[in-house]
């Protein structure tokens, strides 16, 4: 007789993102992981690795004071992705999403779609209604831009020579649902 297994939400939800947890609370321990996980990717330059420590920092130091919220996708062994967003100030219900990133060997396997519906749900769930997210119009970015179009975001802003010549900020949007539907779609087994 074979035994029964227990799924995990993640596993019914995003497959290919095996056996994966969320954790909401940093730790100092991350500095290093969140650190080595950007450097992984290729995308990102010294400086805005430096940001992201910041912020990580920031939370840290002062907790939801800081205004960043992160969330950790963590594999059995290893730290998958993590995500920051924060309420846009003078905004009643806008988020931006700073950062989601996805090490390298996992990209693909639904890490980034789960690690976007949890962020999503936290947002809906502290009262957020939009989500913006920046990123590159550079040809490198292009699975980027695809990856948050496929996750229901439009682009609402194309700013020409942002980051630099020839490189362009594109601004995504999206409207959130009520907070119970987007709670569903998380996609994690919660921890703190």
């Amino acid at each position: 007789m074979q035994a029964q297994r227990s799924w995990s939400r993640a596993e019914v939800l995003y497959p290919q993102a095996e056996a994966l947890s969320l954790r909401r609370k940093p730790s100092a321990k991350d500095m290093p992981q969140v650190e080595r996980l950007i450097r992984a990717t290729g995308f990102f330059s010294q400086e805005e690795v430096s940001i992201a420590l910041e912020l990580l920092g920031e939370c840290l130091a002062r907790g939801a004071a800081s205004g960043y919220h992160f969330l950790f996708a963590e594999t059995p062994s290893e730290l998958a992705g993590f995500a920051c967003f924060g309420r846009i100030p003078c905004t009643e219900a806008s988020y931006d999403l700073y950062w989601l990133v996805v090490a390298p060997a996992l990209q693909g396997r639904g890490v980034g779609k789960a690690l976007l519906a949890a962020a999503e749900a936290a947002i809906a769930a502290e009262g957020g209604r939009r989500v913006y997210i920046d990123t590159s119009g550079q040809a490198k970015y292009q699975s980027t831009r695809r990856f948050y179009e496929g996750a229901g975001y439009r682009e609402v802003a194309l700013l020409e020579d942002f980051y630099a010549d020839s490189d362009p900020k594109v601004v995504y949007h999206k409207i959130l649902g009520p907070p119970n539907k987007q709670r569903r779609r998380s996609g994690f087994k919660s921890r703190e």
